[in-house]
């Protein structure tokens, strides 16, 4: 049976992705159990390596196709002032240790990371389009077994705190879910995601940095910048219909 507007059906391919964060989540957290800290610690390396290994990556493949050279560092710079001005870092320790699991070190750079890894991505921004306008949820489908995997090691190494990334994703890619359908999927084109993925390329990238204590970022300050590119093409489309 499927339900009106917003069926379990076609919702499938956004309920794998947040589900896959939950079990892996879990599974990590389990396994976490019984794992010595050095072993922890080891972790914790791996996931500083691999995000800024992630980050690097992004900004490679996705540089040469901008159009719009300076982007990155406007958003990057009204990010950081919005967000330290919002206290948004502040907020959130606050808030992760008021509800249980902010005492494990380092979860919001663990919280930071899964949101940027789950979200900022070709797969996360273009399998919701592709599923409200073809029902094609092959992209949302691979991406759950990567943030599957992902949650794993991250469960492992920053513990249960790490379970508030899931609504994160869900309301994320619901959202653009919704946009896409009722709105307007050609918003969501090649360009925009190649901003988007340039700006979270260097935030994914300073989070490794973090992680590796070379150098300590409040990325969480920094999440504001993934708005601007999206606010851009959003006046860009206004813009162009007048």
């Amino acid at each position: 049976m499927v339900v009106p507007f917003f069926g379990v059906n076609e919702m499938s391919g956004i309920l794998a992705n947040f589900f896959g964060v939950v079990i892996g989540t879990t599974v990590g957290c389990l396994i976490n159990d019984g794992i010595k800290k050095k072993y922890e610690q080891a972790l914790f390396v791996v996931m500083g390596l691999s995000a800024l290994g992630i980050g690097m990556e992004s900004l490679v493949n996705n540089m040469p196709k901008s159009h719009y050279q300076v982007m990155f560092i406007v958003s990057l710079s009204l990010g950081a002032v919005l967000g330290t001005w919002w206290d948004l870092d502040g907020k959130v320790n606050r808030l992760t240790k008021r509800i249980g699991g902010g005492g494990r070190e380092g979860l919001s750079e663990g919280l930071t990371t899964a949101i940027l890894l789950y979200c900022v991505g070709a797969l996360s921004i273009v399998g919701p389009v592709m599923s409200a306008v073809e029902g094609n949820n092959t992209m949302l489908y691979t991406n759950a077994m990567m943030a599957l995997i992902t949650a794993m090691v991250l469960g492992a190494s920053f513990g249960w705190g790490m379970m508030w990334s899931a609504p994160v994703v869900l309301v994320w890619q619901g959202t653009i879910y919704l946009v896409a359908k009722y709105l307007s999927a050609s918003f969501f084109n090649g360009e925009l995601v190649t901003e988007v993925a340039i700006v979270g390329g260097f935030l994914i990238a300073a989070t490794g940095l973090s992680m590796l204590k070379i150098r300590h970022f409040k990325i969480l300050n920094f999440l504001p910048a993934l708005l601007v590119p999206v606010i851009f093409f959003l006046i860009k489309d206004l813009l162009g219909m007048l």
